[in-house]
């Protein structure tokens, strides 16, 4: 059972045009997920989606549980994930209302969020020099072109903690560092993803400048969610095109991350870690 799974960030909260099977809460080693999953059919493929601050948007970023929501989605079969996100430009030619397929992540978040599977009993170091799988997003660019959207292809988001927005030195100092895009959520999701063995890639929905933009105003709760609203039918377009057009298997490499990433002796690794990490690494670990 191979599925397809959509995050759905700050506004987007559904996906128009599922054919709704069922919506499920799935129960985690990691405890509890943001919401119910809605499970179901999109362009006759079947789906996955998760609202990753919780319907209503109550789960701030960095209480978000990304562990229950990245295993809740390996144990429902999924084995690719669009993230849609919301961001800000730290370019003049990113411009708001565009999107940028996000090919690295700088973390600058400081509130341990836990961003690995593996700290009960068991190591695993995973290569993450290119933390996004090159299918999945030459899939959304390629989708994005073909509805004449403005899109970029890679770019550099800068994870920030949050849930309040860039001073104006931090973000000059972002500019300096030559960062593309900033927002608060998607590095966790991506390293999670990469430990599943499950492709993951980002669409994010520029929604302002930031803070560093003098002709523009700072960047406003009011202004993010206007922004994204105008894009949302845009950015559905583009998961609707996506998975329409995404190869039934899989051609990358993202489905054997662990193969060589377990550095803990077999014997050694507790029972109910075991137990509980038998959908990640049970073929690894027999």
């Amino acid at each position: 059972m191979s599925r397809i799974g959509i995050i759905g960030g700050s506004g987007l909260y559904k996906i128009d045009g599922i054919e709704v099977v069922k919506r499920a809460a799935v129960k985690t080693p990691f405890g509890r997920p943001s919401d119910k999953f809605t499970i179901g059919k999109l362009e006759n493929k079947e789906v996955v989606f998760l609202p990753r601050h919780g319907v209503g948007h109550r789960i701030s970023p960095s209480q978000i549980n990304y562990r229950a929501n990245i295993f809740a989605m390996k144990k429902l079969g999924v084995e690719r994930i669009i993230s849609v996100t919301a961001c800000g430009s730290l370019k003049e030619e990113m411009k708001p209302l565009d999107f940028v397929v996000v090919d690295q992540f700088v973390d600058r978040t400081n509130s341990g969020r836990k961003m690995s599977f593996f700290d009960r009993g068991i190591v695993s170091h995973i290569v993450f020099s290119q933390p996004v799988c090159p299918q999945l997003s030459a899939g959304i660019y390629s989708a994005g072109k073909s509805l004449n959207l403005n899109m970029h292809q890679g770019g550099t988001y800068i994870n920030m903690e949050g849930p309040q927005f860039s001073t104006l030195a931090e973000s000059k100092l972002y500019r300096s560092w030559g960062m593309d895009v900033i927002g608060m959520t998607n590095l966790a999701e991506a390293k999670l993803c990469r430990e599943a063995e499950i492709c993951y890639s980002t669409v994010a929905c520029i929604t302002d400048y930031d803070c560093w933009h003098p002709e523009h105003e700072s960047v406003t709760l009011e202004m993010v969610i206007s922004n994204l609203q105008k894009n949302a039918e845009n950015a559905k377009k583009i998961i609707h095109r996506v998975i329409k057009e995404l190869a039934p298997e899989r051609r990358c490499s993202c489905g054997q991350a662990l193969k060589f990433a377990i550095v803990t002796d077999k014997k050694l690794i507790p029972a109910k870690t075991r137990k509980d990490l038998n959908i990640i690494i049970g073929k690894y670990v027999q």
